[in-house]
């Protein structure tokens, strides 16, 4: 089994995970427009029509923005919880929405899909793990702190997509006032980059080849400065930075101890997942 990861977009101004297969896949959260996501999907030789569910972590507006009409348009189903279906602003067609329920795998084709509760400032925040034949990718974004659940499944991945929201000093001394300082920090807010180390090196098991550090602060934050804390502890692991402005490069994970020197597939490379 191999399993084909990319970020499409990451950050406050969108967020959108693909994780399939070369016969399914799924969409983690859908923050970008249909057009933008058609975009950066056909730039990885990524067909929309393997995208078999789209889930949604939290109704915020980065999350979930483009998940009405990208849904219509290709009659994918949306698995959203009841509370943040509630509170989001965005509403896929009636008869596209699913529930889940946390720690109840969804079986999506090929691919198992589990949701679990994080600490986060939405009305009903998951993160998620995709099982496709025991190759495991997680998304752990927008998390205030590392709860139990996040360690636990962090350390059974593959390969993950890794909150590094901000950067201690540049938030302290940044333009943000104090009571958004204080959110962005707090419990219910984003991982700082020394919190996601923390949470890497604790918990990172041995089988972890690829990790996209993630959701970075325009203003607080930037790739270079995120990518230095991590470097000296990647280890085997290969650690890169999902943008903000573009789709990352198509990684392919296969599970096996030496898949860290996999080739990332270029977007002209790549075949019609």
């Amino acid at each position: 089994m191999s399993v084909f990861i990319a970020s499409i977009n990451s950050g406050s101004n969108g967020n959108c995970y693909y994780i399939g297969t070369p016969t399914d896949a799924v969409l983690i959260d859908a923050g970008i427009s249909c057009r933008e996501t058609e975009k950066r999907m056909r730039r990885l030789g990524l067909k929309l029509d393997k995208v078999k569910a789209i889930f949604i972590t939290h109704e915020h507006t980065d999350h979930i923005y483009g998940a009405e009409v990208l849904a219509a348009r290709y009659e994918i189903p949306v698995y959203i919880t009841p509370a943040t279906l509630q509170h989001s602003r965005t509403k896929p067609p009636a008869h596209l929405i699913r529930s889940f329920a946390p720690l109840q795998p969804v079986a999506i084709g090929g691919l198992n899909v589990t949701g679990f509760t994080k600490y986060h400032d939405a009305i009903d925040p998951h993160s998620f793990v995709v099982d496709a034949g025991g190759i495991r990718i997680g998304v752990f974004t927008d998390i205030g702190e590392p709860c139990q659940q996040v360690q636990q499944h962090f350390a059974q991945c593959h390969a993950a997509f890794l909150e590094a929201n901000y950067d201690e000093a540049m938030l302290e001394n940044g333009r943000y006032p104090h009571h958004l300082r204080q959110r962005i920090r707090g419990s219910k807010g984003h991982l700082s980059n020394v919190q996601a180390l923390e949470l890497f090196t604790a918990h990172r098991p041995p089988h972890m080849t690829h990790l996209l550090l993630s959701h970075l602060s325009k203003d607080n934050n930037n790739p270079d400065l995120a990518l230095d804390v991590f470097r000296p502890h990647a280890g085997t692991t290969a650690v890169s930075v999902a943008s903000r402005y573009t789709e990352s490069p198509l990684h392919y994970i296969t599970g096996a101890a030496q898949a860290h020197h996999a080739t990332h597939i270029r977007p002209v490379q790549a075949t019609l997942f």
